[in-house]
């Protein structure tokens, strides 16, 4: 069961997350939407990795949910594929030779593909319906993530925080069936100039619908900080 109440006795831990992230700064340019990358390499199901477009030499640092703006992020009802060997973060490569399947594990992420060098933290988010409680042959099958309390990030330190082309991956999801991966986050970011941006309630593509999206396309409110 999904808890919905925040602990008011406490600072909330995306508050906490962002606070230690982000100085004050005004952002002239920045997020400039969501793209997916589609594929249908693997047998099992078909691969949706996720990506923020932002401007060269900028960053993305975190995405969250609070209990102004929650993060949910589904896959219609079908499931999430959860390589017994994965979790929710990013699968450890060395492994791939031997199950070639843990390639195309469900993850979330901040810019990077395996663990390799991948110093994400996240803090705050029950993963446990994400990494699957119904077991489907070699396999879990895995439910919706939410939260109105937490975070997956990285430090403005961390190489993997900046654009490569244009884009920061904060995700990959292989689904069996349907028509794709939605969902509706938060995200934090810099400028290459040191100013910080946040963007909040904005939604990868809905079902169906896997293009470029210009903020003009994206239902979203703009905050800085």
């Amino acid at each position: 069961m999904r808890n919905l109440t925040m602990n008011k006795r406490t600072i909330s831990i995306t508050t906490a997350v962002t606070s230690t992230l982000f100085t004050a700064g005004l952002a002239t340019a920045d997020f400039q939407g969501f793209s997916v990358d589609e594929s249908n390499e693997f047998v099992g199901g078909t691969t949706y990795r996720v990506y923020a477009n932002v401007d060269a030499g900028d960053q993305v640092n975190a995405i969250f949910g609070d209990g102004v703006d929650p993060l949910s992020i589904d896959s219609g009802g079908f499931g999430f594929y959860q390589n017994m060997f994965g979790s929710h973060r990013a699968p450890d490569s060395s492994l791939f030779p031997f199950f070639p399947s843990l390639e195309y594990d469900s993850f979330v992420t901040i810019g990077l593909c395996t663990s390799t060098g991948n110093a994400m933290l996240d803090i705050g988010i029950d993963w446990t319906i994400f990494e699957g409680d119904v077991l489907s042959g070699s396999h879990w099958n895995g439910g919706d993530i939410f939260t109105d309390n937490g975070s997956w990030f990285a430090t403005p330190d961390d190489v993997q925080v900046f654009e490569v082309g244009g884009r920061v991956k904060i995700g990959q999801f292989t689904i069996d069936g349907g028509e794709g991966v939605h969902g509706i986050v938060n995200i934090l970011g810099k400028n290459a100039d040191g100013t910080s941006w946040q963007y909040r309630g904005v939604e990868f593509p809905a079902p169906g619908a896997f293009v470029l999206l210009g903020l003009a396309g994206v239902a979203t409110r703009r905050r800085r900080t």
